[in-house]
C-alpha cells in the first residue's frame, strides 16, 4: 500500500469530499480519467495526489500500475484563515478561508 499527502490546500473540505466520493474504490486509471473530466478545482488537486500515490506505489513499492486501485481517500480539515470583510456603518464580518489536507492510499488488487 502506497500513499500520498497534500497539506494546506486552499479549498474547503466540503468541496473536496464531494469529488473524493466519486473515486473511492475505483482503479487508478479510471479515477484519473474521472477527475480529468470534472470542471471542479478540487478535481484537479485530487488528481495530482492520486497520480502521486500511484507513482509512489510504482517506484517505492514496485507495484504494477495496472493493478492499482484507490483504497482510501481522506479529506481532513486544515487550519482556517480568518479575514475581515468590511460591512456598513464601520462594522466588520469575519471571512473564513478554509483549508484541507488530502490523503490518498492506493493498493494492489488481489
Amino acid at each position: 500500500m502506497a500513499r500520498a499527502v497534500a497539506r494546506f490546500i486552499r479549498t474547503s473540505p466540503h468541496r473536496l469530499r464531494r469529488v473524493a466520493n466519486l473515486i473511492r474504490g475505483k482503479e487508478v486509471s479510471e479515477a484519473s480519467n474521472i477527475l480529468r473530466l470534472l470542471p471542479n478545482k478540487g478535481a484537479r488537486l485530487l488528481r495530482k495526489v492520486v497520480e502521486s500515490a500511484a507513482a509512489n506505489a510504482e517506484n517505492n513499492e514496485e507495484l504494477s500500475r495496472d493493478n492499482l486501485f484507490v483504497a482510501r481517500v481522506m479529506i481532513d480539515e486544515g487550519p482556517t484563515f480568518k479575514r475581515f470583510w468590511p460591512r456598513g456603518r464601520g462594522r466588520a464580518d469575519t471571512l473564513l478561508k478554509r483549508t484541507s489536507h488530502i490523503m490518498v492510499e492506493v493498493d494492489e488488487k488481489e
